[in-house]
């Protein structure tokens, strides 16, 4: 999300007939064999990375169960959550989404096959599209040891099965703490859909996600405010 307007039309030009080919790439992915209930009551969350936060967060406002979805950042200190910091690539931090949900509407394994299929290319080193650098790398930050159990045996399970193109480059790291991005960060996807950077990245996900996920799907999204 580094381009001007002008290059944005001009890519969006060029690589429309490719469009197509890019959102047939997602899959529906195995359910998690192993996904307990939680432990504990009320509502859960997760913290994920994977390529700029405006699409990620978009996906998830669009999942039942999901009452809040952040776009932030994670990895890095309190000093350097801040974009222009976060973008260099230095910080430690990736751009994040706090993802807040229901565990009795939609399971931690359920937000895990939107996370791999649709919202991310999970095989992608450090970069997701046009988008390239430590800050937009693929990562799941683990606030416990379950959720940490949750998330590796999905990843272990995903990658013996070889449902996806290439091997599976998403970093578990502990979450330390999550800062929120900007106020003009927020919702950005649902207040900008006619932006070039987001009709050519981010609405496809939204597409993949009605289309392989019809059940989780949501009209109504989850806004921050």
């Amino acid at each position: 999300m580094r381009f001007t307007a002008a290059v944005l039309v001009a890519a969006l030009i060029i690589f429309a007939p490719l469009r197509g080919d890019a959102a047939e790439r997602a899959v529906v992915l195995p359910s998690p064999a192993y996904d307990p209930a939680a432990t504990s009551g009320g509502e859960q969350k997760l913290v994920v990375a994977g390529g700029c936060f405006w699409g990620v967060q978009g996906v998830f406002q669009r999942v039942k169960g999901v009452s809040r979805a952040v776009s932030g950042y994670a990895g890095g200190a309190k000093e350097t959550a801040r974009y222009e910091d976060v973008s260099r690539g230095d910080t430690g931090h990736a751009e994040s989404v706090e993802v807040t949900y229901d565990p009795k509407t939609v399971s931690l394994g359920e937000l895990l096959r939107v996370y791999f299929s649709v919202a991310h290319d999970p095989t992608q080193l450090n970069r997701q599209g046009p988008d390239a650098g430590a800050q937009y790398r693929s990562a799941i930050f683990v606030a416990n040891a379950d959720q940490e159990k949750i998330v590796r045996d999905y990843i272990a399970q995903l990658s013996k099965a070889k449902v996806l193109s290439a091997p599976i480059v998403t970093t578990l790291e502990p979450l330390k703490a999550f800062y929120p991005a900007e106020p003009y960060h927020q919702d950005y996807l649902l207040r900008h859909p006619a932006q070039p950077y987001i009709v050519y990245n981010d609405l496809p996900k939204i597409d993949d996600l009605k289309r392989l996920f019809p059940t989780l799907y949501r009209e109504s999204p989850a806004l921050t405010n």
